[in-house]
């Protein structure tokens, strides 16, 4: 998958995207979709919302930093777009594998549905636990392939950003059991 540091000229459709009750106060959609993604596919609310958060900080229209050549653009790291930052191959295969065709990756149910759907393929192919934070954010960067043959293991950055992840799922939980989540 691609890198969590994205840039984008749009404003977060929530005013503290740190905080799982002002997320459901402000944005309520966001967790109806959260708890559905749960129901289908077993992704609890707070990893969900923790692997958006580092993608996207919860913007729609998420992209990675362009690329230059001699002060000219020339493209875009990735094909990354949107609240999970899917790239267009892994995208396309979601799309196929469950039938939504339709699905946009800056509609932030089906964001949420894409990743409820990756992290449940990690669970079956990986035997990853679902609550697992740390080791989906991995597997969600690196893919099933890359993690199961432990690129991220030479990855400092990338193990530390597993940990911030894996830290802001386990405050999401312990925010939504305060604020009714």
């Amino acid at each position: 998958m691609a890198l969590g540091s994205c840039s984008s000229t749009s404003r977060p459709g929530v005013s503290n995207t740190e905080d799982a009750c002002v997320i459901i106060r402000e944005q309520p959609d966001w967790y109806q979709a959260a708890k559905r993604t749960q129901q289908r596919w077993g992704t609890p609310p707070e990893v969900l919302f923790a692997i958006i958060w580092r993608e996207s900080s919860f913007r729609a229209d998420a992209r990675t930093p362009r690329t230059y050549f001699l002060g000219v653009p020339t493209g875009r790291v990735s094909s990354a777009y949107g609240y999970a930052q899917a790239i267009d191959g892994t995208w396309d295969w979601y799309r196929e594998s469950t039938g939504n065709s339709w699905a946009d990756r800056d509609d932030f149910r089906d964001a949420a549905d894409f990743v409820g759907w990756y992290t449940n393929r990690s669970t079956k192919v990986i035997g990853l636990s679902p609550s697992d934070a740390y080791s989906h954010y991995l597997a969600y960067h690196e893919g099933h392939a890359g993690f199961q043959r432990g690129r991220w293991r030479d990855k400092k950055w990338l193990r530390d950003v597993a940990a911030q992840v894996n830290g802001q799922a386990a405050r999401y939980r312990s925010q939504l059991a305060r604020c009714g989540g």
